[in-house]
């Protein structure tokens, strides 16, 4: 409905333009790393491992139905869980490379200088991923990100899900974020965090 609504603002992946603009919208077995993007309510919202895993796979599937894509937002969405339990970076860090086929062990210095675009999860929700552990605060992480020169929106995305649980997100950028987003998308938002138990998501005065 969103995607309807603000369909003026582009920018839109070609097969997801063409999902949300159907009569019947289905899944399109997209390997790309767009469900890993929109992931993190999954990581926020569930109480144990098995249900964050099982969150991720319903809100993957509904576009995105390939092993590669559900595995990537399986591994964000952990992720992220883990970081609200408290986990250390290193332990999150060698928890997700036990359970996925991801080196994580680089750095985003290391990756800079070869790092190719790429829209394809396998290759680029791990370089999110990385970007966010190796970062020492939320604005670095989103600078890490940028900083590939890859699919830099979405890689900053993922990577400030997942730093948002671990360093917070500071005001200044919370209250800009919040300027730019129409007062029903603030609605829903505010009604989700709510919810979550000590989130960090500080309303903006109106």
């Amino acid at each position: 409905e969103w995607c309807t609504r603000y369909s003026e603002n582009g920018g839109w992946g070609r097969q997801f333009a063409m999902w949300f603009m159907s009569d019947n919208p289905s899944p399109y077995g997209s390997w790309g790393n767009g469900a890993a993007m929109r992931i993190a309510p999954a990581g926020l919202w569930a109480k144990s491992d098995t249900e964050v895993l099982q969150l991720a796979d319903q809100f993957s599937t509904i576009t995105h139905n390939h092993q590669e894509a559900m595995q990537a937002a399986q591994a964000v969405a952990l992720a992220i869980f883990w970081g609200r339990e408290g986990r250390s970076v290193i332990a999150i860090k060698q928890q997700l490379m036990a359970k996925f086929p991801y080196d994580l062990n680089r750095t985003p210095d290391e990756i800079r200088p070869t790092y190719v675009r790429s829209e394809r999860a396998r290759e680029s929700v791990p370089e999110a991923i990385i970007c966010a552990l190796n970062a020492v605060s939320f604005e670095d992480a989103l600078r890490n990100s940028v900083s590939l020169g890859g699919d830099s929106d979405t890689i900053a995305a993922i990577a400030g899900g997942i730093a948002e649980v671990i360093f917070g997100i500071p005001n200044d950028i919370k209250n800009e974020a919040m300027a730019f987003l129409p007062d029903d998308m603030k609605s829903v938002l505010f009604s989700f965090y709510d919810q979550i138990p000590n989130h960090s998501l500080i309303r903006v005065p109106q």
